[in-house]
């Protein structure tokens, strides 16, 4: 497998925020989005079998853990790693960023997926037949850049009744957006979302890796 990092921290995002967690970061992306904070997971640092990134998170003695990217569903690997871990006694995040497809997921994953907003530049590569592979257990993640974002998300949440389906996560591009403005837009509108914060940002900084 193409790696670029695989450490024990804090789960800084989704509804798993504030947990310890052991992160498999993979390498790769599809995607170029403009806000992205992961561009250093663009090129692989090292290579491991899946036997080898299993044994490495044992040693992290954490039971919880998220395999993210880049786009981790880049790498076919990531399906037997998956199983490996589920093996291994953990329970299993991943986070995607929406445009491949789920069908392969083991259904036992709880998937935390990325709707790409237009502020993105990626909005046209939303899959939206992947809706259909997730569960109640499932996230659903929004990042916005403006209020643009926001509404055309709003749109998005009641078109597909997203909020009363799964976990329906908003988040404010970091730095680009003003999260108290973003927190008066959810209350005064009403819709059942969560704001997310990263929170791995506020405790380490911007550009911390690996914590």
């Amino acid at each position: 497998m193409k790696l670029v990092e695989i450490f024990r921290s804090i789960q800084g995002e989704s509804s798993y925020a504030g947990l310890p967690c052991g992160f498999v970061r993979l390498a790769e992306c599809n995607l170029r989005c403009s806000y992205c904070d992961t561009t250093y997971a663009y090129q692989a640092r090292f290579e491991l079998p899946v036997s080898d990134v299993v044994g490495r998170v044992k040693e992290l003695a954490c039971p919880l853990v998220l395999i993210t990217g880049g786009e981790p569903l880049l790498q076919d690997e990531v399906y037997p790693l998956m199983e490996e871990l589920f093996g291994a006694g953990h329970k299993v995040l991943l986070e995607t960023n929406g445009s491949l497809s789920l069908a392969r997921v083991d259904p036992r994953v709880v998937k935390i997926v990325d709707v790409k907003c237009p502020g993105s530049g990626e909005a046209d590569k939303n899959r939206w037949e992947n809706l259909s592979f997730l569960t109640s257990q499932d996230e659903v993640k929004f990042v916005f850049c403006d209020q643009q974002d926001y509404k055309w998300a709003c749109t998005k949440v009641r078109e597909h009744s997203l909020d009363s389906r799964f976990s329906v996560l908003f988040s404010p591009a970091f730095g680009q957006l003003d999260a108290r403005m973003l927190a008066q837009w959810i209350v005064s509108d009403g819709l059942g979302v969560r704001l997310q914060l990263q929170l791995h940002k506020l405790i380490w900084g911007l550009d911390a890796q690996g914590v």
